[in-house]
């Protein structure tokens, strides 16, 4: 084994870690928000946490994914401390599948059908195919299940340059000599503990033993230790996604930790006890590929049946470590690790835009309650309200723009365009019940009274309001774009009663009925009721818009308008809010 030969195992890992990385993103690209919707399921059942975490971490093909996706989800409120460790536990067992599909490597036979199964004869294939589906397809989904399988073959293809690279070890007396200090378990424990640390990847830790075992020189005594070893070794990554987060997302990485540290010293001791006392006949025996990702999996499913039992334990453990919870951080759901997983960050995003919908819907109610029985304690919340939707506009749009750079699907993009649109009409009529809580409040410093006509008028307008917000924020909050096509004809209806009252206002000046200051103050009025309503046509425009890709706002509403199941809509609706006879 010479320099160049150091050289391609380099390459070959580099490949490994490159197909597996592109492979993983594919994976998570396409699960998009269905992987926290899963997990917002998850019960405190152990055994259905195992089962998820299990299923999840095959879907995406990475334990790190997984454990970083937990950090910023526990972080983030949206899962409990004690859900994580059936899901920990079980993305442990997901990962084997790794390795079961590199062992393919060692297939050795004459027959043609089993040598298809070598990845270095059908990953050409798979490669050729998903170049064409990346370059000849227009539908984002095609091309993403074509990276996954460029993603796979360049990870096979890795794994046979390791494979390569190591052969001549076989022959190298060195080699032999060297390999005899790994029969010592806790320097095998500890090395592969460091090596997996330091490249992040159980997965290539395993696929570069298994190149090794090809060698005929790798026993399982040598190969069992460190496989343990690998296992405290991905703990590095919790470590990581650990660092800036609250005290209670940190013990999600505790958890790991303890989980793969106990299991390996529990595991350690049953085994080599068990040697002391059967003497295993297998101890020196050579191990191939498939016997490495046998005692891996092995390994993995012995220590979750042990300590799932034990999942209270772990969980107080945990708490033990890190001590003393701290409150939990506002807007901690906009957490930068759920970046790495966009699919996860735009489901979480949904829910706090709704979350910040439901204030900006609550706000403007409260303010036209200021407008009839005026209160300062209302005043405050109004006030406090408004501070927060200035708030959720900053964060949510910046973080969304962030997400939109991480190489989202074409469905998530539409899904972020309606969620900045929609943010910014909800911080619009948050500004507008600010300033129906200051005409409220000048009307209650200066005694402002309205004709006994005006005030009849104002309350349909308000009644006509408060229905317009209930349409509009819950087919956001449902994503119906059916119910939003019933916002537009109430919209044109406000537009008409708004224009009706203004004329009844000047009417009633010029018979000294009404005076010029409470002219002001209801030109104010009106004129934020029907920005109000605008925004609310804005935010059915937005749902609709998500449905249909291509939709113009303009073409729409003139469409929409010669529609005669609109004309029955707006009729329906000047029925039901009529101005009182003058």
């Amino acid at each position: 084994m010479d320099i160049f030969s150091v050289f391609t195992l380099c390459g070959g890992l580099a490949f490994f870690l490159y197909g597996m990385t592109t492979m993983s993103k594919s994976l998570e690209k396409m699960a998009g928000g269905k992987l926290e919707r899963i997990l917002k399921r998850m019960t405190s059942n152990p055994l259905k946490s195992l089962l998820l975490g299990a299923g999840i971490t095959i879907a995406i093909q990475s334990s790190s994914a997984m454990t970083v996706m937990l950090v910023g989800l526990v972080n983030s409120g949206v899962m409990e401390l004690g859900q994580t460790i059936g899901v920990i536990m079980g993305s442990n067992i997901g990962t084997t599948l790794t390795a079961w599909i590199l062992s393919l490597t060692g297939i050795q036979s004459e027959n043609v059908f089993v040598n298809l199964l070598k990845p270095e004869n059908f990953s050409p294939v798979i490669a050729l195919v998903g170049i064409i589906l990346i370059m000849g397809s227009k539908k984002q989904r095609r091309r993403d299940v074509g990276r996954i399988m460029v993603g796979f073959a360049i990870l096979m293809y890795g794994m046979e340059l390791m494979k390569n690279a190591v052969s001549p070890l076989a022959d190298m007396p060195e080699f032999s000599s060297l390999l005899t200090a790994f029969n010592n378990p806790l320097l095998g424990v500890a090395v592969g503990a460091v090596f997996t640390g330091i490249i992040q990847s159980s997965a290539a830790s395993v696929g570069i033993l298994q190149a090794l075992a090809l060698t005929g020189s790798i026993t399982y005594g040598m190969a069992i230790p460190i496989i343990m070893g690998q296992n405290i070794g991905t703990c590095v990554t919790a470590l990581i996604s650990a660092i800036g987060v609250s005290r209670n997302a940190k013990r999600v990485s505790a958890i790991h930790i303890s989980f793969n540290v106990i299991g390996t010293a529990v595991c350690l001791v049953l085994f080599y006890g068990g040697n002391l006392l059967f003497h295993f006949s297998f101890m020196n025996a050579p191990v191939g590929a498939v016997g490495i990702a046998f005692c891996h999996t092995v390994f993995n499913v012995l220590t979750t049946l042990l300590l799932l039992p034990f999942s209270r334990q772990l969980e107080k453990l945990a708490r033990r470590m890190v001590k003393a919870e701290t409150k939990s951080e506002q807007f901690a759901f906009l957490d930068p690790r759920l970046l790495r997983t966009p699919g996860v960050a735009i489901s979480e995003c949904v829910s706090m835009t709704n979350r910040m919908g439901e204030l900006a819907h609550q706000n403007l109610l409260l303010s036209l309650r200021q407008l009839t029985d005026y209160s300062e304690s209302r005043e405050a919340e109004i006030l406090a309200n408004e501070d927060k939707l200035d708030i959720y506009e900053d964060r949510l749009g910046s973080y969304l723009v962030q997400i939109s750079q991480h190489g989202v699907s074409m469905d998530d993009i539409r899904t972020v365009s309606r969620l900045l649109h929609a943010i910014g009409d909800f911080e619009r009529i948050g500004d507008h019940a600010l300033n129906l809580q200051e005409s409220a409040q000048e009307i209650h410093d200066k005694g402002i009274r309205f004709s006994d006509s005006a005030g009849a008028e104002l309350r349909v307008l308000m009644d006509a309001l408060e229905d317009i917000l209930n349409r509009a924020f819950s087919c956001f909050a449902a994503d119906d774009a059916q119910a939003a096509f019933d916002v537009e004809p109430l919209e044109e209806t406000m537009d008409r009663l708004i224009e009706e009252v203004r004329m009844r206002h000047i009417q009633r000046l010029q018979t000294g009925d009404c005076t010029i200051q409470t002219g002001f103050v209801l030109s104010d009025l009106l004129t934020n009721f029907e920005r109000v309503s605008d925004h609310c046509s804005n935010i059915a425009v937005c749902v609709i818009e998500e449905q249909d890709a291509n939709l113009d706002r303009h073409a729409y509403i003139h469409d929409l308008q010669a529609d005669g199941s609109f004309a029955q809509r707006l009729k329906r609706d000047l029925d039901t809010y009529r101005l009182p006879q003058l």
